[in-house]
């Protein structure tokens, strides 16, 4: 594993590289997670053939923080992803996104931005489809602290306050080490980071739909569902199948939203079930 610094899309990104060869596994994390996230992942990708680049998003560990939020709209973080598939000089490539990287992802395969092997989805649904949810109490219930990170100052202070003790009540009870979660706090308690990191739920409130989104992905795709997630109610999948011409749908009962954490066997295997093996 080799910590990288890449510039891409004029900012500075950093990753870990794992493994080598000319098939890209690009991991892209969510909030307010950190590349850290897919610890349990890198090596098994890497193990199939795959040179694995697990990156820290804008706003997040040392990746460069721009100021403002438009800086973090939908197209700034779709672009960031192309440059970087850009940088690493991969004539393959396999995304892979959880949470708001998910969210990324969904949104790249859907533009067909660049080329896609593959695409894996964890705990986020198609844009489109939650778009849906949202007329449903369901999912309105769930989705209360979006409005509440719109909030200027208030909510940056809460989630910093305490060294991250916000941070850490959200992965309490879960089989995520104590010294990755450390790294989620100390990064929400730097300063400005709170600010960048919630920038990404206040841009969304304001960017356009993104192109393509109601033309179905050829890529074939793998959604992995973790069904105890309390953010998202599971009809947030309902439709899908509208939007993926070639989908796989993997729901694990009783699994949180951190799923690629919370059951790591679990998403491991579904990895080597879904991906080509190259190695």
């Amino acid at each position: 594993m080799t910590l990288r610094f890449v510039q891409a899309n004029g900012l500075r990104f950093e990753l870990e590289e794992t493994g080598g060869g000319g098939h890209l596994a690009l991991c892209l994390h969510g909030f307010p997670e950190h590349l850290v996230a897919w610890r349990n992942q890198v090596p098994v990708l890497a193990g199939m053939g795959y040179r694995v680049w697990a990156v820290n998003q804008r706003g997040y560990g040392s990746s460069s923080r721009p100021a403002g939020v438009s800086a973090y709209a939908l197209p700034q973080l779709v672009a960031d992803v192309a440059a970087l598939i850009d940088a690493s000089g991969a004539r393959h490539v396999t995304l892979i996104g959880h949470d708001w990287g998910a969210m990324v992802a969904w949104c790249f395969a859907a533009g067909r931005v660049r080329p896609l092997e593959r695409l894996v989805i964890m705990n986020v649904p198609h844009p489109l489809c939650f778009r849906a949810a949202l007329s449903h109490w369901r999912q309105r219930s769930r989705s209360w602290y979006i409005a509440f990170f719109q909030i200027p100052v208030l909510p940056e202070r809460m989630l910093a306050a305490g060294g991250g003790a916000a941070v850490r009540r959200m992965f309490a009870g879960l089989p995520v080490p104590a010294e990755v979660v450390d790294i989620y706090a100390r990064q929400i308690a730097a300063p400005g980071a709170a600010t960048a990191m919630l920038n990404w739920y206040r841009a969304a409130r304001i960017t356009p739909d993104m192109p393509g989104l109601d033309t179905p992905i050829e890529v074939p795709t793998l959604v992995i569902w973790g069904e105890d997630d309390v953010a998202l109610d599971r009809i947030c999948l309902d439709g899908t199948d509208r939007y993926v011409r070639h989908l796989r749908i993997a729901r694990l009962p009783g699994i949180s939203h951190w799923v690629q954490q919370h059951a790591p066997e679990r998403v491991n295997a579904l990895l080597r079930e879904f991906l080509p093996c190259l190695s």
